[in-house]
């Protein structure tokens, strides 16, 4: 089959051969002819596989009759994320090159005043991610009551994002009578009732298992840790024939340092994350495209609609977070028939995610080892034979000797060291709080007048200096603990 045999119009065949492209793949094949027919569609396919030819080589042909208004755009496609947003205005530029259609792209990060001024000339396709279009529809610049065909695409990834009540809104204030065409690798229970929602008698179309990646791509696991990470990745990238590659991470502060340190290793690395103004973004991704950079350090700002032809490798740098992630990180490689290899590290803390991974895809990911250097299919038996030398310690024939250690009753003997216990005298001290003969010297008039009035002498003086009245007797209450002798008194006088 050929895509003549699809019902396309000759122009617009003119246009896909000049593309490079004569057979179509199967979504193409399913869903073409079912959206020339203005049927409902459910199109479950994964990454890479065509989709977007999909809905936008049947778009340009049913939107080449008629003309746009202001204001109110005949047919809207909505995506999840600004790239993918920006890569299927370019497959409507390269297909449409035959056909005199006008275009919008609505997203966020540019300056909306050029957006308005499209829109007020009219446009025959209005792409948008949901942010930026409920934005204009609420400030009153943009009417959905003129468009008679919506395509949602990437449609679990809508909902990845929180996107699913904006969606809800925006087909709310659609006509009741339109075509709804609805895309999603992976179709969870929210998805499903969107569907039903929204769609009428849709036609569903399923050209694989769902979240099951591409047969094209050849996947490994590598077991590192978080610290050998960048040195495992340097010298896969040496030893790989790498010739594109795309190196995802979880988190934007890891893309920028990972960059930094690749490109301190002499590599032609790049960046794309979430951080990054919208040109900026643009500007690194046609670099890569243009082979100026051949690798591309990227956040899953990233992870779905880059379409780059011959990327050989895609490197998990650390595990998706979220299983449906990996499916659509790996993606970028293998497409369009070609073939790719994925390579996912793995730490420790990573036991659960990669699990999760493999749940989900059905499949048991093989591990690949580092080996001096360059990478060998890490088989089993290779840990084993680490063990079996380990093993070989276990006949510890010292420990056999243990039975002398029965002499242990020489530790027995340390009570022997009654020499310490000799400090019993000690008791004395203890003894101390029993001297109870001071306690005894309630007659203190007699133990007081010895010792004591030599002592007290001196002190009346200060008592006549310094009328401090009680002093003495509470010093006298702090020292004799009892009554305060009648003398002490008549020596104060």
């Amino acid at each position: 089959m050929n895509f003549a045999d699809l019902g396309l119009s000759d122009e617009l065949l003119a246009s896909v051969t000049a593309a490079g492209y004569d057979t179509p793949t199967p979504i193409q094949a399913q869903a073409i002819p079912s959206v020339l027919m203005m049927r409902d569609l459910i199109g479950i396919a994964q990454t890479g596989t065509g989709k977007t030819a999909g809905f936008v080589l049947p778009m340009i042909d049913i939107l080449a009759h008629g003309r746009a208004r202001a204001r109110m755009p005949r047919s809207l496609i909505l995506e999840p994320t600004r790239e993918l947003a920006a890569q299927v205005a370019e497959n409507f530029e390269k297909y449409g090159v035959n056909h005199k259609l006008s275009m919008a792209l609505l997203i966020g990060g540019v300056q909306m005043g050029d957006q308005i001024k499209a829109l007020e000339r009219g446009v025959d396709v209005l792409i948008a991610t949901p942010g930026r279009l409920m934005d204009l529809f609420e400030r009153g610049k943009i009417m959905l009551n003129g468009c008679n065909l919506l395509v949602i695409d990437e449609a679990d990834r809508m909902l990845d994002m929180g996107f699913i009540p904006d969606i809800e809104t925006i087909c709310s204030k659609l006509p009741a009578q339109r075509q709804t065409l609805l895309f999603s690798a992976t179709m969870p229970p929210p998805i499903k009732k969107l569907a039903d929602k929204f769609l009428s008698n849709p036609k569903t179309i399923e050209v694989a298992r769902p979240a099951t990646a591409n047969v094209n791509i050849v996947q490994h696991k590598v077991a590192t840790s978080s610290r050998g990470k960048k040195d495992t990745l340097k010298t896969l990238l040496k030893t790989d024939n790498v010739e594109t590659a795309i190196i995802f991470a979880n988190r934007k502060t890891t893309v920028r340092e990972l960059a930094k340190s690749l490109k301190q290793a002499g590599f032609n690395a790049g960046e794309i994350h979430g951080d990054m103004d919208q040109s900026s973004r643009i500007a690194e991704l046609q670099r890569f495209k243009d082979r100026v950079i051949n690798i591309l350090v990227a956040s899953d700002v990233a992870a779905r609609g880059i379409d780059v032809k011959g990327v050989s490798h895609v490197f998990n740098y650390d595990t998706p977070w979220h299983p449906d992630d990996y499916v659509h990180r790996i993606g970028r490689t293998g497409r369009a028939g070609a073939t790719g290899r994925a390579f996912t590290f793995v730490t420790p803390e990573d036991a659960e995610a990669i699990a999760n991974v493999e749940k989900l895809t059905g499949m048991s990911i093989p591990v690949y080892a580092m080996d001096g250097g360059g990478v060998t299919t890490a088989a089993a038996p290779a840990p084993q034979e680490e063990r079996a030398p380990r093993e070989a310690r276990t006949p510890r024939a010292p420990r056999e000797d243990r039975p002398a250690r029965e002499d242990r009753p020489a530790r027995e003997e340390r009570p022997a060291r009654e020499p310490r216990t000799e400090r019993a005298p000690r008791t004395e001290r203890e003894e101390r709080p029993a001297r109870e003969p001071r306690t005894p010297r309630e007659p203190r008039t007699e133990v007081a007048d010895t010792p004591i009035q030599p002592v007290r002498e001196p002190r009346p003086p200060r008592a006549a200096a310094k009328p401090r009245g009680k002093a003495a007797p509470e010093q006298d209450d702090a020292e004799w603990n009892g009554p305060v002798p009648g003398f002490l008194g008549f020596s104060a006088t």
